[in-house]
């Protein structure tokens, strides 16, 4: 349980620092200004769905630590890239022209890469703490 919450804490932590790093990459959310409400929002969830992600690699015997941090990338990018694909598709919020984008996806660079390299180091980092 522990090693849950350090997970979450820490994928807060840094969720949070990245939101506000590259929201000038977008150009509204919904419509309207993107707010430090929104990015703290933003990260919350963020970080549920890492820890979420994380929870069967804390309990499957098997893999190593690497293989089971390959796999966290593996799955936060391509989590976090079906999550662009609907928030652009839908209208819930829009790129500028400074947003790096993924030929053939459509999708912002930076947005893609988000979970799956914040569940990387939450995940390696509550690993290898050993108050855990």
């Amino acid at each position: 349980m522990r090693k849950l919450f350090l997970i979450f804490s820490l994928s807060l932590f840094f969720n949070f620092i990245w939101e506000n790093l590259h929201s000038f990459f977008y150009a509204n959310y919904m419509g309207g200004k993107i707010t430090e409400f929104i990015l703290f929002r933003a990260s919350l969830v963020d970080a549920v769905i890492i820890t979420i992600i994380s929870l069967p690699f804390i309990y499957i015997a098997g893999l190593s630590l690497r293989e089971k941090g390959s796999l966290i990338i593996l799955i936060g990018i391509l989590v976090s890239t079906l999550i662009e694909l609907y928030a652009i598709h839908t209208g819930r919020w829009a790129y500028n022209e400074y947003m790096p984008i993924i030929p053939i996806l459509g999708v912002g660079l930076t947005p893609a890469i988000q979970l799956g390299f914040i569940g990387y180091f939450s995940y390696i980092i509550a690993m290898k703490n050993r108050k855990t």
